[in-house]
């Protein structure tokens, strides 16, 4: 049975995802993700891939590389996730992958049904938008199984909660 003060409306909370990487639009895509959590009640995922090295010549070494790379990751995570906190008021589900960022993206989609939106913030160097929006964006968006929000990296906080 269920409980009669849950409603349709608060038993599915849309999970918007961020792809947490060094890129600058970043903070645009995360911005936007907070907001719209904040404002629909939904919640922010965090994905951070530990991208595999190059290194693997000796399997101690590559051991400790590995481990130095998921503490970095660890703490990058926290510290946006103390921004998720700070716009929503909660704290966003954090993940933790290896592998090549592009599949481990698809891979999680596809793992855990929570996920209902892919938020990524087109960079606007003369480079493009970036690697992954650009493959979400043509090829690879036949393989989502969720919507996939691109937000401009050009975008200031100001014109993110107007849209919001």
């Amino acid at each position: 049975m269920s409980d009669p003060g849950t409603t349709a409306s608060t038993t599915h909370q849309r999970i918007f995802l961020v792809v947490v990487d060094d890129s600058e639009e970043l903070n645009i895509a995360l911005t936007y993700a907070c907001l719209r959590a904040r404002n629909t009640g939904g919640r922010v995922a965090l994905l951070y891939v530990i991208e595999p090295s190059d290194f693997q010549h000796w399997i101690a070494v590559e051991d400790i590389m590995r481990e130095e790379r998921r503490t970095e990751a660890e703490q990058v995570l926290q510290r946006h996730a103390k921004q998720v906190n700070e716009i929503t008021g909660t704290l966003p589900i954090l993940y933790v992958r290896e592998g090549e960022r592009r599949d481990e993206l698809l891979g999680l989609i596809n793992e855990e049904p929570s996920i209902s939106i892919l938020v990524l913030a087109a960079g606007t160097g003369p480079e493009g938008p970036g690697p992954l929006v650009t493959h979400l964006a043509g090829k690879g968006v036949g393989k989502l199984r969720i919507p996939l929000t691109l937000v401009p990296g050009s975008l200031r906080r100001e014109q993110l909660d107007l849209i919001t």
